[in-house]
Parts: C-alpha cells; structure tokens; sequence
C-alpha cells in the first residue's frame, strides 16, 4: 500500500508499507523558505532532489536518517528500488537551465514516476524505456520553469501511467482543460493499492491539495 501527499511546488511525500513488517518514506524536492509556503515537518528515509534549485534541495528541512539522491544512478534502499534517469531542465539540451534527474521508484507492486523540473517537450526513447511501466506519474505543467500544459498533455500520452498527479503549477484548470476534465475536486491524499489500481486504458487524473 502507498500514501501519497504532497507539500506544494514539487515536493511529495510517500509513504509505502506491506502492513506487515516492512515501510519506508520518500519525500522529494523539499522547497526552502524563499519559496514562499513554509515547507511542513516532514520526515523520511529516501530524499530525493532532482536539481540543485534553491526550491527543490532544501535537505536540512527534512528529518531522519535521510539517504539522499541528488542525480543519476540506480538504488536500492529499505525495500524501495530508485532509478534516476538523466534529463533536461529546458528544451535546448540544458544550455539555460541545465540538468534534471527524473526519478522512477518501485515499491509493493507500484512503480511511481517524479518528472522534477522537466523542460523537455518530449522523452526521449531511451528515456521512455527506463519510465516504462510507470503507474503513478508526478508531472510538472506549470510553464515558465517547465513544460507547460500541452507538453504535458504529449509526453503523458508518452508514457501512459495510470495514475497523474500535476504539480508545479499556480493554477491547474488549465492542464485540466486541456486533458479535457474541466473539473477535479482537489482531495489531501491519495492511497493506493496495486490491486486497485485503474484498468489499462482508464488513465485518472489526481489533484492533491497541500
């Protein structure tokens, strides 16, 4: 089973557990006090940060024995296997904004996707083969910083999760209409089950509330 929560910006927490003798928390992209919102305790075993951003890599807001990712590679850490995957934080091949890691975790039968500050209008087929598979899908469509809605809209009929969750944003309802849901009650988690997750094909549409 996992909880998902999310802090505002880019940040989420995860919590995912057998119910029986084995958990562990994520937290990713803790935003630091120049962000505005002030960032809630929260506390894990797995930070990740997907760039060196003044609003993704607060590490000291976060409490535990963290163990920390801040880039590409392959981990496996308390029974939750992470694979950072290299991208790009702009359109042009990282020459204003350089890079950013997006994250795939897999944990009790669910594979969770954390797109970070992508800028990037489309995924690359190397890349998709590493996302493959993703059930939940954590997606930047704010524009300015990253993609925007209609990118949004194309790399997540890229990768075809079952789950989207849209972060980064002021206001959703424009991703909302252009992923033709005009309107979505906003709820403060989301709590899942893989043997409930959504049939193939029966993509939702997620919006959590900070």
């Amino acid at each position: 089973m996992a909880k998902i929560y999310w802090a505002g910006q880019s940040c989420f927490e995860i919590e995912v557990s057998n119910s029986k003798d084995h958990s562990a928390t994520i937290v990713i992209d803790p935003y630091d006090e120049k962000t505005g919102p002030k960032l809630p305790n929260l506390s894990a075993d797995i930070l990740l940060v997907t760039h060196d951003h003044h609003d993704h890599n607060n590490i000291k807001g976060v409490k535990g024995e963290l163990f920390v990712i801040q880039g590409p590679g392959e981990y496996e850490v308390k029974g939750v296997f992470v694979q950072g995957i290299p991208s790009f934080h702009d359109d042009v091949q990282g020459k204003e904004r350089g890079m950013n890691t997006i994250y795939v975790m897999e944990a009790e039968d669910i594979r969770f996707c954390h797109l970070g500050d992508l800028g990037q209008k489309e995924l690359t087929d190397e890349q998709l083969e590493k996302i493959d598979g993703v059930d939940v899908l954590m997606i930047p469509v704010g524009g300015e910083y990253t993609i925007d809605s209609s990118s949004a809209q194309k790399i997540i009929s890229q990768i075809e999760p079952k789950i989207v969750i849209p972060m980064h944003y002021d206001d959703v309802s424009k991703f909302l209409k252009t992923m033709g849901k005009p309107s979505i009650a906003a709820v403060e988690k989301l709590v899942l089950k893989e043997s409930t997750m959504p049939k193939e094909g029966a993509m939702e549409i997620v919006v959590l509330q900070p």
